[in-house]
C-alpha cells in the first residue's frame, strides 16, 4: 500500500531543516553584530588618527 502525505519521515525532515534555518539565522545575527562592532572600532580609530594629526 502506498502512503500519501508527509509521513513521519517528512515531518522529521521538515523539523530538521527548520532547526538548521533557525541556527543559521542566529549565526548570521552574531556575525552581523561582530561586523558592526569591528566597523565602529575602525571608524573610531580613523577619527582618532585624524584628530591627533592636527
Amino acid at each position: 500500500m502506498m502512503m500519501t502525505g508527509f509521513g513521519i519521515f517528512g515531518v522529521l525532515l521538515y523539523l530538521f531543516f527548520l532547526g538548521c534555518g533557525v541556527y543559521a539565522f542566529i549565526l548570521f545575527i552574531k556575525l552581523a553584530t561582530r561586523g558592526i562592532r569591528a566597523l565602529d572600532l575602525y571608524i573610531a580609530d580613523k577619527i582618532e588618527q585624524r584628530n591627533s594629526r592636527f
